[in-house]
């Protein structure tokens, strides 16, 4: 558990060259926390850290927790079972997916860790949080830990708090991709109130405010859906092409769903001019190229260009 816990915390952080894309007078700086773990990367790490070292002291031996066909949690929580021996299930979202799970390059991973798939209808996947719906849970399946949709609860944030150190005081923004809400938490409580934390929705709607005012009282953020591209796991050829030409110009691949999403969001409002002039941004690779496989057969059924 240790070597978990603390042997992959150092990842660089790189400048991007914004003249490549035709933009001056900022720096730009990418923490590139993909490269944290081989399978259990970006958020979700930090995300599991100490959740992982609160089910090993409870002595529990079952993880259980929720998510989607193409969960980037989902895969990192099998993975992180399978690494340190803990039995693991997903609670899957969508009846349709039972006869279709070896099809899906996630849930195909999940399974291949071990994790133990169960399928639910989207309405009594709504009742995830509902006390007497996880009683029926415990039921079935025994005694086990509890992640939460996303895996954001005290302790990931916690962990996410870990990604900002003090290289970053001298950045005037910190952005980062939405989903839940849990690691944008964890970035604003670890950020200074001189520092504007941005974060880019990668569903329709600022929800994630109600969330992120659980775990801090700090103010110093904002929220914007406008680069969601349509919702959640949407994409058009405007973020194809953006993702495919940033990987050629940077080397450094972009996941569809979040990342590509924030970078995207990101140089649209440098040209546009919303950040002051002359400041230093950062911003954070949250992983999920995972997402990059199972994205791309979709393409190609649309026929539309994959991501290289």
């Amino acid at each position: 558990m240790e070597h978990f816990l603390s042997s992959f915390e150092t990842v660089p952080t790189l400048e991007i060259n914004l003249l490549d894309f035709n933009i001056s007078g900022y720096s730009l700086f990418l923490k590139r926390e993909d490269l944290l773990h081989p399978f259990v990367s970006g958020n979700k790490y930090r995300k599991l850290k100490y959740n992982l070292q609160a089910a090993k002291l409870q002595n529990h031996h079952t993880v259980l927790t929720f998510g989607g066909a193409f969960s980037n949690h989902i895969a990192a929580v099998a993975a992180a079972g399978k690494q340190f021996n803990f039995k693991t299930i997903g609670i899957i979202r969508g009846e349709e997916l039972a006869d279709k799970a070896t099809e899906n390059p996630t849930l195909l991973f999940a399974q291949n860790c071990g994790m133990d798939l169960q399928f639910i209808s989207r309405e009594k996947y709504k009742r995830k949080e509902n006390s007497a719906f996880i009683k029926t849970l415990k039921e079935k399946f025994g005694a086990f830990y509890l992640l939460p949709e996303g895996g954001t609860n005290d302790l990931a944030v916690k962990g996410c708090e870990e990604i900002l150190t003090k290289t970053e005081e001298t950045c005037a923004y910190i952005c980062t991709a939405v989903g839940t809400g849990g690691t944008m938490a964890g970035l604003v409580k670890a950020s200074s109130e001189k520092q504007k934390v941005l974060g880019f929705s990668a569903l329709k709607g600022t929800f994630q405010t109600s969330e992120i005012t659980k775990y801090t009282s700090k103010n110093n953020f904002e929220i914007t859906d406008s680069y969601c591209f349509g919702g959640y796991g949407k994409i058009d050829l405007n973020l194809i092409r953006f993702i495919n030409e940033f990987k050629e110009k940077t080397k450094i691949p972009l996941d569809p769903i979040y990342t590509g999403k924030m970078m995207f969001g990101i140089m649209e409002l440098l040209k546009k001019g919303h950040f002051k002039e002359n400041s230093r941004i950062f911003a954070i690779h949250t992983g999920g190229l995972q997402g990059i496989t199972g994205m791309n057969e979709k393409l190609k059924k649309k026929k539309l260009p994959i991501i290289e």
